[in-house]
C-alpha cells in the first residue's frame, strides 16, 4: 500500500486541516489541526503508516477512540470524532494547551504537598469517571497527564485502554515500566486497581521528584515492582505527613485487594490529607507472615540482572517532545514475561513449601510449639505524625466537582471535603434535584470551611424542603405541614453538633424538590454518641476556622480570653498553640484554649531612661504557673528564659538554669500595666513553639 505523507495544509475527510506536527508516540503521530466545519482547533492522532496494514493495531486504535468517546469529564481529554481517510486512521481530540505533568515535575524538581494532592485528586477524578464507564487506562503516568494554562488537570492518551469486562486478561504486560503495576508486569489480570497503583507511583514522583524504582534495564525495574517494597515517603522526607505517605503506600500495595477499593475511596483520603494531615485514618491490612525466610537462588537473581537490554529499532523520524520519547525508553522488554514466569514458578513452589511448614507447625508435625506459642499481631493503626511545619499546613483546598451529582451526593461530597454549601434552586425541565452549576468551580483553591454555592434543578410546581436544624419536633412538623407536606414519622441518630431532642436533619435532605403531599421523615438528635470526642488539630489555622473545627465536634474555643505570642514558625494571626493536643479525647463541651501568633519576634529593646520623669509608684504584678514541663527526661537541665509580651512590648522576666525536677513551677512577674500579657518559654535560647501562657496583672502599691 502506498504511504501517504501528512503535511501542513492537508485536509482529512474534507474537514480537518493539518496545521503542524506536535508530537509522536509509539503507534501514532499527533497534529495540531483546525476543524473547518466548527471553526475550532483540535488535536488529531493519526495511526502511523507502518501499523495501518496490521489489523490488530488498527483494531486497538479504534478501541481507544470508542472507549474514550463516551467520556465527558473536566479531568479527561475529550474525544470528538474518529474516522479514516483512505489509508489514514485518526482520532480527533480536544486540544489542550499546557504542559505535561512530567515536564512540570522536571521543572520544579518536586511539588509542594498541597499542590501534589490537588493534582492527584483531579487525576483520580478523571480515572474514577473512566472506571464508572468500565474503562481502564492501563498507562497512567506523568507523561499522560496534561496541566492546562488554566490549571486544569486532564488525563489523556488512553492508548492501551480497553473496555473492561469480567474476564479482562492482558496477553502482555503493557504500559511504561516505571509506573507499571505488578499484575501488568506479570502479564496477568488487570483492572481498576492497576490504575490506582500507577497513580500511587505518580504521586510518589510528584512528592519526591523521582520514581520509587530505578534500574539499568526495564526488566530490573519491572522485577522491582513485583518483588520489592518502595521506601515510604515519610522515611525519605520527614516533612511529608505520615497520612499522605500511607495513602501512597496503600495505592502501591503488591496485592490489588490491599489497595483502595476505588478511585473514589482514594479521593476521600486525599481530601482528608489536606484538612487533617496528621490524622490516623489510612488503614492498610498488612498480612502477618511468621514463616521462615526462603532464599531465591542466585541463578534466578543472576538471570534477571544479566539479561541484556535490547537495542530498540531505529526510526527515521525524530521524536519531538521529550515526554513522547519516554514511550520508547520505557517500553517493556519483550523478554520480561518469560523471565517473570520463571520467577513466578519459583515463588509458587516457595508458597507451597511455606503452607506445608505452617500446617506442620500448627499440627505439631515438627515437634514445635502449639497454637498458643509465639502469638503476635500486626497493627494497622496509624499513629498521628508530628505537627508538620507551616509550609505543610493547608491554606487552600481544591473544590470538588459536584455538577451532575444529585443534591444529596453533592452535599455529602462538599461536607467530606471540609467545605460548606449554600443552596440555590433553579426551575428547570431537567430531572429534579440534580446539580447543574457550582460556584466556585471544580479544582479552584479555596479556604477550608468556605461556602460553595450549589445550583440545582427543581420543578415549577414542587416544594423545596427547608432547613429545620435545631427546631423542636413539633415546630418542624408544623413547618412541613404548612408547606403542604406530610410527616412520615421520626427517627433518631447521634449528632455531635446538635443538642439532644432537636431536629438535626430530614429525609429527603434539605433543599430537595418534592411534590406537595410527599412524606418527609424528621431526624431527631440523640446528642453526641460518646461523651468523649477527639480534639482536632487547629494549629496553623485562622481563629475563625479553628473555632469552626472545634464546634464541628462539639468543643468550644476561648474566644473571650485569647492569648497572643510571637512565633518564628507560624504566620501572624494563625493559631500557634492549643491547650489540649490534637488526637486527645475529651468531654463534649470542653473549652480548648489557644494562642494566636503575632508573627516573628521583634528585636528586644532596652527601655530608654527617662531621668526627668518621676518614677510611677504603682507596680503591676502577675503570677504564671507552668504545668507543661519543658524537659523530656529526668535529670535534664538547661537555661530557661521567660519572655513577657504586653502592650506591644516584650522583655525577659526570668532567666536561670533549671531542671526537669523544677516543674511544675509558679513565677511572679512584673508588667507595664494591668492589661493581660503572654509569657513564652525558651530553653537554651530556643523558643518552645506551642507553649505559651496568659497572665493577668493587678496593680499593687
Amino acid at each position: 500500500m502506498e504511504e501517504r505523507m501528512i503535511s501542513p495544509g492537508m485536509l482529512l475527510s474534507e474537514r480537518y486541516e493539518i496545521i503542524d506536527k506536535v508530537g509522536s508516540g509509539g503507534m501514532a503521530d499527533v497534529y495540531n489541526a483546525k476543524d473547518t466545519r466548527l471553526n475550532r482547533n483540535v488535536a488529531i492522532k493519526v495511526l502511523k503508516q507502518e501499523y495501518s496494514n496490521d489489523a490488530k493495531f488498527v483494531s486497538k486504535f479504534r478501541v481507544e477512540a470508542q472507549s474514550v468517546a463516551g467520556l465527558s469529564h473536566p479531568n479527561v481529554v475529550n474525544v470528538y470524532d474518529v474516522g479514516e481517510d483512505d489509508t489514514l486512521y485518526y482520532i480527533v481530540m480536544e486540544l489542550v494547551e499546557g504542559i505535561t505533568l512530567k515536564k512540570f515535575i522536571e521543572k520544579k524538581g518536586r511539588l509542594e504537598i498541597n499542590e501534589a494532592i490537588g493534582i492527584g485528586i483531579q487525576i483520580a477524578q478523571g480515572i474514577e469517571e473512566a472506571h464508572k464507564n468500565n474503562i481502564i487506562h492501563r498507562d497512567i503516568k506523568p507523561q499522560n497527564i496534561i496541566i492546562s494554562k488554566e490549571g486544569k488537570v486532564k488525563v489523556t492518551d488512553f492508548g492501551i485502554a480497553k473496555a473492561a469486562t469480567s474476564n479482562t486478561i492482558t496477553s502482555n504486560a503493557m504500559g511504561s515500566v516505571h509506573y507499571i503495576s505488578p499484575e501488568q508486569a506479570r502479564g496477568g489480570y488487570s483492572d481498576e486497581k492497576s490504575d490506582i497503583y500507577s497513580l500511587g507511583v505518580t504521586l510518589y514522583e510528584m512528592l519526591l521528584g523521582k520514581v520509587p524504582f530505578e534500574g539499568e534495564s526495564t526488566v530490573t525495574v519491572a522485577f522491582a515492582h513485583v518483588h520489592e517494597e518502595a521506601v515510604p515517603l515519610e522515611e525519605m522526607d520527614s516533612s511529608i505527613p505520615r497520612s499522605l505517605s500511607r495513602i501512597v503506600q496503600k495505592c502501591m500495595q503488591k496485592k490489588p485487594d490491599m489497595r483502595y477499593e476505588s478511585a473514589g475511596a482514594l479521593i476521600m483520603d486525599l481530601r482528608r490529607a489536606v484538612s487533617d494531615p496528621d490524622g490516623a485514618y489510612v488503614e492498610i491490612n498488612e498480612p502477618v507472615n511468621d514463616s521462615p525466610t526462603i532464599m531465591i537462588t542466585d541463578d534466578v537473581v543472576r538471570a534477571v540482572k544479566e539479561t541484556p537490554r535490547p537495542v530498540p529499532p531505529k526510526r527515521e523520524e525524530e521524536l519531538l517532545p521529550e515526554e513522547e520519547q519516554m514511550l520508547n525508553e520505557d517500553a517493556l522488554d519483550p523478554k520480561l514475561e518469560r523471565i517473570l514466569k520463571i520467577c513466578s514458578g519459583v515463588v509458587a513452589v516457595i508458597i507451597v513449601v511455606v503452607i506445608i511448614l505452617l500446617v506442620g507447625k500448627v499440627a505439631g508435625w515438627w515437634g514445635g510449639g502449639s497454637k498458643d506459642d509465639d502469638k503476635s499481631a500486626v497493627s494497622s493503626q496509624v499513629n498521628p505524625s508530628a505537627v508538620p511545619s507551616e509550609s505543610a499546613l493547608p491554606d487552600k483546598i481544591p473544590v470538588p466537582e459536584v455538577v451532575g451529582r444529585t443534591l444529596e451526593e453533592a452535599e455529602k461530597i462538599l461536607t467530606d471535603s471540609g467545605l460548606k454549601y449554600r443552596l440555590e434552586d433553579v426551575e428547570s425541565d431537567e430531572e429534579a434535584n440534580m446539580v447543574i452549576q457550582q460556584d466556585p468551580g471544580a479544582g479552584e483553591q479555596v479556604d477550608e470551611n468556605s461556602y460553595v454555592t450549589i445550583y440545582y434543578s427543581i420543578r415549577k410546581s414542587d416544594v423545596v424542603i427547608p432547613s429545620l436544624v435545631n427546631y423542636s419536633a413539633d415546630e418542624a412538623k408544623a413547618e412541613l405541614e404548612r408547606l403542604g407536606l406530610t410527616v412520615a414519622g421520626t427517627s433518631r441518630e447521634y449528632n455531635d453538633s446538635v443538642e439532644k431532642d432537636k431536629v438535626c436533619g430530614t429525609d429527603p435532605v434539605v433543599g430537595t424538590s418534592v411534590k406537595k403531599g410527599t412524606s418527609i421523615r424528621i431526624i431527631i438528635s440523640n446528642g453526641p454518641q460518646n461523651k468523649l470526642v477527639v480534639v482536632p488539630n487547629i494549629l496553623g489555622r485562622t481563629a475563625e476556622i479553628a473555632l469552626e473545627r472545634l464546634a464541628d465536634v462539639g468543643l468550644q474555643g476561648n474566644e473571650e480570653s485569647v492569648s497572643y505570642a510571637y512565633s518564628d514558625k507560624y504566620k501572624k494571626d494563625r493559631v500557634m498553640a492549643q491547650s489540649v493536643k490534637a488526637g486527645t479525647k475529651v468531654e463534649v463541651g470542653t473549652v480548648i484554649e489557644y494562642t494566636i501568633s503575632l508573627g516573628p519576634r521583634p528585636q528586644e529593646q532596652e527601655p530608654t531612661p527617662q531621668p526627668t520623669q518621676k518614677p510611677e509608684n504603682a507596680r503591676y504584678t502577675g503570677t504564671v504557673t507552668i504545668n507543661t514541663n519543658p524537659f523530656e527526661y529526668e535529670g535534664e537541665s538547661a537555661v530557661i528564659k521567660l519572655v513577657l509580651s504586653q502592650d506591644g512590648k516584650s522583655r525577659t522576666v526570668f532567666r536561670e538554669t533549671l531542671s526537669y525536677e523544677d516543674f511544675p513551677r509558679s513565677f511572679t512577674i512584673e508588667g507595664w500595666s494591668d492589661n493581660n500579657g503572654t509569657v513564652t518559654i525558651s530553653k537554651d535560647n530556643r523558643v518552645l513553639d506551642g507553649i505559651s501562657f496568659n497572665v493577668e496583672f493587678k496593680k499593687v502599691q
